[in-house]
């Protein structure tokens, strides 16, 4: 809608396969700290027990799985899994700030130490560099404001409502985040023993040290097991629409069996199981490098981030007179707040792709750059093989 006709099938082509990857991984990265999350409440009462890769890949297909059936046999109350899930967030940022702060029975880090303590010693980066490659969990987390524009055929209004949603979801997962993170500053243990914490989810042994009890402990983990459920639930329904849709317009290989809706559950079921089976191959990386997450959440943030920087750069090549008219308009800060997008789009992609630390070792390697030449190529062969002779861009629906 915003290239012209020359151009548009290969900029629709690259925006739809960065957005499809970037969901694709960004929900294999929520699956994979749901099974993380799901054996750290197990090492809460067995100290002694520390998982073995393969026990947390099965555990991640155990979320997958979850997310799967959620999404296939209720996906007529995924509205109200939705409202619940906002209810459910709030209060248990709510509960986690109050029990934090009253129990701390480790003691509680000065106010200086929550909001100035910087120390990126052990990450081998110069603490300037260190504190944007350190960005990449923020960005992740707001990544997903986006994947709201795969589900617009399902939203009344969708020019006036996606919109409003993408932001209000940021400046939610903003406030809430602060007020989740700020309590857990104050009772944090010593660094060196969560980096001790065997396959990298410390927070249950945060909230038992805090505590002291590993059974509340495991209740303040069950609160984030729900939200990891709802997240979980909520990025499946969102790579399943994506797939459809973009198969739907005849870009993905065997596009004609994964843009069917199954009339029996009102689902595009086909999109739902390829999806699935994709992202537990994709976990199949975790029994060679545990560094599998980061490159995960690496890739989540670089595809989607580029998927939504791509529009704003046609828009900004061609001229924002392109949508004057659109419902939801920026005005005169348009050209500002899109050249700083694009700006800061750009640094993120190669930071993102940086390693966590140095030097580089096979567990602190940052395999984002080798899972997205892998998709760039998969997107390249097949636009030789048939995009370029079949397609023609996405079908665009105008509703009066």
């Amino acid at each position: 809608m915003l290239a012209n006709e020359k151009l548009a099938p290969i900029a629709s082509w690259t925006t739809g396969w960065v957005g499809l990857v970037g969901n694709l991984t960004v929900t294999t990265s929520i699956g994979f700290s749901g099974g993380q999350l799901v054996l750290s409440a197990i090492g809460l009462w067995n100290k002694a027990y520390i998982p073995d890769a393969w026990h947390v890949l099965l555990m991640y297909w155990a979320v997958l799985l979850i997310a799967l059936l959620t999404n296939i046999f209720a996906a007529k109350y995924l509205g109200l899994i939705n409202t619940i899930c906002v209810f459910w967030t709030g209060a248990s940022v709510l509960i986690i700030l109050v029990t934090l702060l009253t129990t701390a029975k480790a003691g509680r880090r000065s106010v200086e130490y929550v909001f100035t303590e910087f120390n990126a010693t052990r990450s081998g980066w110069a603490p300037g560099w260190a504190f944007f490659v350190g960005l990449l969990q923020s960005a992740y987390t707001l990544t997903g404001y986006g994947m709201v524009a795969a589900l617009c055929e399902e939203v009344q209004s969708p020019e006036r409502e996606v919109p409003k949603a993408m932001v209000l979801s940021v400046i939610a997962a903003g406030i809430t985040g602060v007020i989740y993170i700020i309590p857990i500053r104050f009772v944090m243990p010593d660094v060196d023993k969560l980096l001790s914490v065997p396959r990298g989810q410390p927070i249950g042994y945060i909230f038992m040290e805090a505590t002291g009890s590993a059974g509340v402990g495991f209740c303040l983990l069950f609160l984030l097991l729900g939200i990891q459920f709802f997240a979980g639930t909520g990025s499946m329904t969102a790579v399943s629409r994506c797939l459809y849709a973009f198969s739907r317009d005849g870009a993905v290989p065997g596009s004609n069996i994964w843009s069917k809706i199954n009339k029996r559950y009102d689902v595009p079921l086909h999109a739902l199981l390829l999806s699935t089976l994709i992202q537990g191959l994709l976990g199949l990386i975790y029994l060679g490098s545990s560094a599998a997450f980061n490159a995960f959440t690496g890739v989540a943030t670089i595809c989607l981030s580029a998927s939504y920087a791509l529009p704003v750069f046609v828009l900004l090549f061609r001229g924002r007179h392109l949508v004057d008219k659109a419902p939801f308009h920026l005005g005169k800060f348009g050209y500002v707040i899109n050249i700083i997008t694009i700006l800061w789009i750009l640094l993120a992609i190669v930071i993102f792709m940086m390693p966590i630390a140095i030097p580089v070792t096979p567990s602190s390697m940052n395999y984002a750059s080798v899972l997205f030449v892998f998709f760039a190529g998969v997107s390249i062969l097949w636009y030789i093989v048939s995009g370029n002779k079949h397609f023609t861009g996405p079908r665009i629906l105008l509703l009066k």
